[in-house]
């Protein structure tokens, strides 16, 4: 065959025969070994490169969950510093407060405590010097006592109410309203409801009170040009239910006065000097809500005739009926003030209290007659509702002697037995039982031994 294989082939040898492949081989190797090795891990701080972009460019800082909560943390306690510093802040700023408050309170404490309760109200007559007075009460003398620091003195004066201890009688406050309390409930703020329409006949009693009472008040210069002087009062009397406190309510409706209504029972005070005392208020308030009038209904409690009594009931009594003659006669002119007095038992006053001078018109109130019946009927039965038989006409000739009261008293208690007996209209029947039941009433035939 000759020589077949190459020259230098070795036939046992792996690597000969690969021709190419081995040489592409071994370039790679070699320029594996050209290729420079890596640098080395930098050890230590890295050096800053130069430049204006690398100098301005802030690296960036991303923050991890733990630092977000410290954040959080750390505002958290800024908030709490910042609200105990307003706190301590706060305090410092309120102390002054706190204590000139807590002083006050202190203060207030010691004055109740001096001013005691209850305390009494009393008078005070005079100024000895600027620190103490003579008061006087109700319960006792007069006596010598300190006014206290806290007390304005300015609005001290003689004759004014002030508050006294219950021990001392030391002067501890004034009263604001010096007027008495009572005084505030007898004075009448809205007008009543009747008028002269209202009342059944007496033409001439009301032409004669408004010439007394209510024209002096509403036109003065009528007696000026006549060159009198008006009347002082009047006094209205007569048998009870005859219309003299209707009348006196139709003046006050008719007259924009101020006006204050009194019971003689209310006059007369528990202990001595309170009754007059009284008496001078009432007419200093009607004097200052001028013009007024002052209406005293049953003045047979306090002006009966005087007689010599040892009871001191009896002399209080007597001295509220001079302080009310004083007031009445009065040293000044009341042409705004104007006193109606009523009664039922003109015979049982004194002469001083009805002389003219002080009470210058009586008014008399009979019993209705005939025509003043007829009217007294017609206003009480306008709004009732009436039968075909009724016939008042009976009841009005009658000679039974009736008041106006007992005429309403009658139209009422009609009313009511028609009600009882389920009726919408009264019957000529339910007046005569009516009529009868009052007079039995008003007669007082009453059997012994009924209420026992």
């Amino acid at each position: 065959m000759g020589n077949q294989n190459p020259q230098g082939f070795n036939p046992f040898n792996p690597n000969q025969g690969r021709g190419n492949n081995q040489d592409n081989n071994n370039n790679q190797n070699k320029d594996q070994q050209k290729k420079p090795p890596p640098p080395p891990q930098r050890v230590g701080r890295k050096k800053l490169r130069k430049g204006v972009e690398q100098a301005s460019k802030l690296p960036a800082a991303t923050p991890i969950t733990k630092c977000r909560l410290k954040l959080l943390k750390n505002e958290r306690i800024k908030d709490y510093l910042l609200l105990e510093q307003e706190f301590i802040e706060n305090q410092q700023r309120l102390k002054p407060l706190k204590e000139q408050d807590q002083a006050e309170s202190e203060e207030q404490k010691k004055i109740e405590q001096l001013r005691g309760t209850p305390m009494i109200v009393g008078t005070l007559e005079e100024f000895v010097n600027e620190n103490h007075a003579i008061v006087s009460s109700s319960v006792g003398p007069e006596s010598y006592s300190g006014i206290m620091s806290f007390v304005d003195k300015d609005q001290l004066e003689p004759g004014c109410s002030v508050l006294l201890n219950q021990r001392s009688y030391a002067v501890v406050g004034i009263m604001q309203d010096e007027i008495d309390p009572l005084l505030n409930v007898m004075k009448v703020d809205k007008a009543p409801l009747e008028s002269y329409a209202d009342i059944g006949g007496l033409e001439q009693q009301i032409q004669e009170i408004k010439e007394a009472v209510e024209l002096p008040l509403t036109h003065p210069e009528i007696y000026e040009d006549m060159g009198i002087k008006p009347p002082k009062g009047v006094i209205l009397y007569g048998e009870p239910g005859t219309g003299k406190t209707l009348l006196a309510k139709a003046v006050a409706n008719e007259t924009s006065a101020t006006f204050l209504r009194v019971v003689g029972s209310e006059l007369i005070q528990k202990y001595q000097g309170d009754g007059p005392k009284l008496v001078r208020e009432l007419f200093r308030v009607a004097e200052e809500h001028a013009p007024s009038i002052v209406f005293i209904d049953e003045i047979d409690a306090v002006g009966t005739k005087r007689y010599d009594s040892h009871s001191g009931g009896e002399k209080e009594i007597q001295r509220t009926m001079l302080e009310l003659l004083n007031q009445l006669d009065g040293f000044d002119s009341r042409a705004d003030v104007k006193v109606i007095l009523a009664t039922n038992k003109i015979e049982s006053l004194d002469p001083a209290l009805i002389r003219p001078g002080r009470i210058d018109r009586k008014i008399e109130f009979p019993l209705p007659d005939v025509k003043n019946k007829k009217k007294i009927f017609q206003i009480h039965t306008s709004k009732m509702n009436l039968g075909e038989d009724a016939n008042l006409d009976e009841f009005i000739n009658a000679k039974d002697e009736l008041s106006g009261a007992d005429i309403k008293a009658m139209c009422t208690e009609a009313g009511l037995l028609a009600l009882r007996e389920r009726r919408m209209k009264i019957t000529q029947e339910d007046f005569r039982k009516a009529k009868e039941k009052i007079l039995y009433l008003k007669k007082g035939n009453i059997p012994e031994g009924l209420y026992i």
